[in-house]
């Protein structure tokens, strides 16, 4: 679908646009008419293929991203802000405060400066166990109750709070801006992010090989073994929260990017399998103890505000986005992707 682009600021600047949802929002982007240009480290994996079939105006590096914006920044439409450390697993600290923190807060300056738009990446991570609820208050009171179970979610949610510390406080903020809290996103482009791929993407190989396939088993009595429920939204639902914030300046805050609706992982496995026309095929193994403090058992996406905003699109169904994957995807590439 291709969309209005004022020619006077037809660029777009999608950091961690070779990433997974930050190469579909770039590829959505540059089909809607914006000259897109890519901040990334492609290194020597298999990240540059998820920009390869994506007419770009140009690819730089993360760390000339601040100098690009200061150049170019009366011909940016936006700023869409997708680089970061995204291991929830990821240890140091210190790293994450450069790649995380202060990345993101550098921009949000800058953007403010320039009076340019800024959507950025936030994560559901903020909410941690759930024990306060997953709504995506803004009030500081709300944002101080929550705690998040490693230094990934923590750097997101001390990112909102500042920023909307800023607001609050009435200090210099972009013209627009947008926080979104991602769930738990499937689909194309995923391959390079090795443990931190969806479980979608890890059991295809064994489900089309007519093998078993292997999920956690609860440990947490409430929880049947494959019972542990996530709110999996598939990234074209993403991609398109993106291309709506872009279309309507007016709409600023920090939003839940979910379906609302939470679903097991069996549900998932068994999406899998018949998407591929197999019977479902689920054998449970011990979750390892390192992984059990942190463990999550129950995301769901409140999504009131989100629709509340205006945007008004149905999100796709966990079946149907999965066939998606597995049938337009996976499966033509055999998982080699």
């Amino acid at each position: 679908m291709t969309r209005s682009v004022a020619l006077s600021r037809d660029l777009l600047l999608v950091t961690g646009g070779a990433g997974f949802i930050g190469s579909n929002i770039a590829r959505a982007a540059a089909e809607d008419g914006y000259r897109v240009v890519v901040a990334d480290w492609l290194e020597d994996g298999p990240k540059w293929r998820n920009i390869a079939d994506i007419v770009l105006h140009d690819v730089i590096r993360p760390e000339t991203v601040n100098a690009f914006v200061e150049k170019e920044g009366g011909r940016l439409a936006a700023v869409v802000h997708m680089g970061a450390i995204s291991a929830t697993t990821e240890r140091d600290a210190d790293k994450i405060v450069s790649r995380n923190i202060r990345a993101t807060l550098d921009l949000w300056e800058l953007c403010a400066r320039k009076a340019l738009g800024l959507v950025y990446a936030s994560s559901a991570a903020t909410y941690g166990d759930g024990s306060s609820g997953f709504t995506d208050s803004q009030e500081e009171a709300d944002l101080a109750a929550l705690a998040p179970l490693n230094p990934y979610g923590w750097s997101k949610l001390f990112v909102d709070r500042r920023i909307m510390a800023d607001v609050a406080a009435g200090l210099p903020r972009p013209p627009q801006f947008a926080g979104l809290r991602f769930f738990n996103v499937y689909g194309p482009g995923e391959a390079h992010k090795g443990d931190m791929r969806s479980v979608v993407h890890k059991i295809y190989p064994a489900a089309a090989a007519g093998e078993s396939v292997t999920l956690f088993k609860s440990h947490d009595p409430r929880y049947v073994d494959g019972g542990q429920l996530r709110d999996f939204i598939h990234v074209s639902d993403c991609v398109e929260v993106v291309r709506w914030l872009l279309e309507s300046p007016d709409v600023s805050g920090v939003f839940n990017v979910g379906t609302g609706e939470a679903r097991s992982f069996a549900d998932l496995a068994t999406a899998v399998f018949t998407a591929l026309g197999k019977a479902p095929d689920i054998t449970y193994v011990d979750m390892p103890e390192t992984l059990r403090p942190a463990y999550q058992y129950f995301t769901q996406a409140d999504v009131t505000k989100l629709r509340a905003a205006g945007f008004s699109r149905p999100f796709t169904s966990l079946e149907e986005g999965v066939s998606s994957y597995v049938n337009g995807y996976l499966k033509p590439r055999n998982a080699a992707v």
